[in-house]
């Protein structure tokens, strides 16, 4: 039987949420996708007048990304996570002084989900149970996306995942 996750939940312990953010941050792939580097040869770095026109983007130029000053007070951040659970309909609000961020879905339903306020991309993601683990897996621009909450004692658990970086959360209730 799936567990029960409603409630609301404080964040108690954060570990490698920068690294999963660098993750997130990171620069769009491919000539032409927005937010690409811009295209240069390599005989023309290092010579005279090489990159006129061209600019390097940084992180905070990249606007699918998170920026550097966001990542570092989003490290010093407190969230507040409201998950309300109807059978296998879900609303989760994850609260912050810095920025909100809501979804709703059903388990076992695909929906088009805008992580607008967190990287701001755009994915496909599915919800499922597993055992008494609530896994999504994100498909999209980032490679091995998703999340994982669950249940052990009275502590709520929550991984983070992208592109090889893992954040570990977790939540009491409030």
């Amino acid at each position: 039987m799936p567990a029960d996750l409603s409630g609301t939940w404080t964040l108690l312990s954060s570990d490698n949420f920068e690294g999963y953010m660098l993750a997130l941050a990171a620069f769009r792939a491919g000539p032409g996708a927005p937010g690409a580097l811009p295209q240069r040869s390599p005989s023309s770095l290092g010579a005279p007048g090489a990159g006129r026109g061209c600019r390097i983007l940084e992180p905070a130029d990249d606007p699918s990304g998170i920026d550097f000053a966001t990542r570092k007070i989003a490290k010093l951040l407190k969230p507040q996570k409201v998950i309300e659970q109807n059978g296998d309909s879900f609303t989760i609000h994850t609260n912050s002084s810095l920025r909100n961020y809501f979804v709703k879905f059903k388990v076992g339903e695909e929906f088009d989900e805008d992580n607008r306020g967190l990287d701001n991309r755009k994915c496909k993601s599915l919800v499922i149970w597993d055992n008494d683990r609530l896994t999504c897996i994100q498909k999209g621009e980032k490679k091995n996306r998703g999340w994982t909450h669950w249940i052990e004692g009275d502590k709520l658990h929550l991984e983070m995942f992208c592109e090889g970086q893992v954040c570990k959360q977790t939540f009491q209730r409030a």
